[in-house]
């Protein structure tokens, strides 16, 4: 089958799968149909799973067409870079830095975006342009602005655009200073996660506007907030799904590994008991969230053994607390040791069971309100703002 032949059956596949779970609807069909996927894909992709965070082997265009356009139709991310660009080769580098996002995802946020005819919109994340090209295809490029703090990202991405036809205003820079000279947008859409919503975004957007975006806490688990922005320089509103972005670059931090908390071997100074609060029932991406947005400034990570145990070691970003907490299999009880100012597992049990306590509230619940000064993520309405643990 020829390239243009497996463009358009693999085009028309995907559509069908992305209208069939609603994702893509028919307001956004003909920006699908004018702005194809693979327009914005590179030759070197790393495919990934539905969950947005594992990445597979390297496929090349030129070398295994095939799996280059079944990847490319197919509703999965795309990695497309590693390492900020600083790894080069088809082997996988340390860290995913870039990526073509997965169609439902994609669609979902613009769906959620609900842009109008003559809407000015910022976009956080040019990534390989095909997003921008959705946006300017449906609102024209006049009134696109797209922000990529990679060079080589964003050049390639401007070539993409050009050749698919669309011109919107490029910028290299911090997305997390927005765009000022072009504001204000009526739209504002981060194509990378946040722990915080830079307030440069709320002041650049009119009263009235919507800002959509992945926010997700220190602890884990994220989801897509949609925000609309108040004539008093804050905004509010709820969160509507579950995403797996990568971090937008000013917003990384660095997690010190375990040996970093520790001044003798564990169990050091720490204090032990057991729970009864198994790990493998905090492991959800939703569980993270509930957990994350209640015990702040903390993070975990779990060094798996051969015999399929594991122990989960949650820390804190001021390097001053740690916890343990050992799984076995059968177990029904659990070892658990805490050093440090903070007791972690005992925060993240308390938050485990106000969760529980709440209906296990999934993330259409909670909503989040941004001002100058603070973010506060609430249950059912911003008056009713989520306990805080730590």
């Amino acid at each position: 089958m020829s390239d243009e032949h497996e463009a358009e059956a693999g085009r028309t596949r995907l559509a069908s799968a992305l209208i069939a779970n609603g994702s893509l609807t028919t307001d956004w069909l003909a920006a699908y149909n004018a702005a194809p996927r693979h327009l914005f894909v590179p030759d070197t992709i790393w495919p990934g799973q539905a969950d947005g965070v594992r990445q597979g082997e390297a496929v090349d265009r030129e070398t295994d067409p095939a799996a280059w356009w079944a990847a490319v139709h197919s509703d999965v991310p795309l990695t497309t870079q590693w390492d900020d660009g600083n790894h080069t080769g088809a082997d996988r580098g340390t860290m995913p830095t870039s990526s073509n996002s997965m169609p439902t995802m994609v669609f979902s946020m613009l769906a959620a975006l609900d842009v109008e005819d003559g809407h000015r919109v910022l976009e956080i994340g040019t990534g390989t342009g095909w997003n921008s090209a959705l946006l300017a295809h449906r609102v024209g490029s006049e009134n696109i602005v797209t922000v990529e703090v990679d060079e080589g990202s964003a050049a390639d991405a401007q070539r993409r655009l050009a050749h698919a036809g669309y011109a919107p205003t490029s910028v290299v820079g911090d997305g997390s200073e927005g765009y000022a000279k072009a504001a204000p947008y009526d739209r504002v859409i981060a194509t990378c996660s946040v722990g915080r919503v830079p307030h440069s975004w709320v002041e650049q957007a009119r009263p009235g506007a919507v800002i959509v975006a992945p926010w997700g806490p220190e602890y884990g688990g994220e989801a897509l907030i949609r925000l609309t922005v108040g004539d008093d320089g804050t905004a509010s509103g709820r969160f509507v799904g579950s995403s797996a972005f990568m971090r937008l670059r000013r917003q990384r931090s660095a997690r010190p590994n375990s040996l970093t908390y520790l001044s003798s071997p564990r169990p050091a100074d720490g204090i032990r008991s057991t729970t009864g609060l198994s790990p493998e029932d905090i492991g959800g991406w939703l569980e993270m969230f509930a957990i994350g947005i209640q015990v702040p400034r903390a993070f975990p990570l779990t060094e798996r053994y051969d015999d399929g145990s594991y122990t989960l070691w949650l820390h804190d970003t001021a390097v001053t607390s740690w916890a343990t907490i050992d799984w076995e299999p059968g177990c029904t009880a659990y070892e658990v040791v805490q050093s440090g100012p903070r007791r972690l597992w005992d925060e993240v049990e308390a938050a485990r069971h106000w969760w529980d306590g709440q209906g296990r509230p999934a993330f259409d619940r909670f909503g989040l309100t941004v001002t100058p000064d603070s973010h506060t993520t609430w249950l059912n309405s911003p008056d009713n703002p989520v306990p805080l643990q730590g």
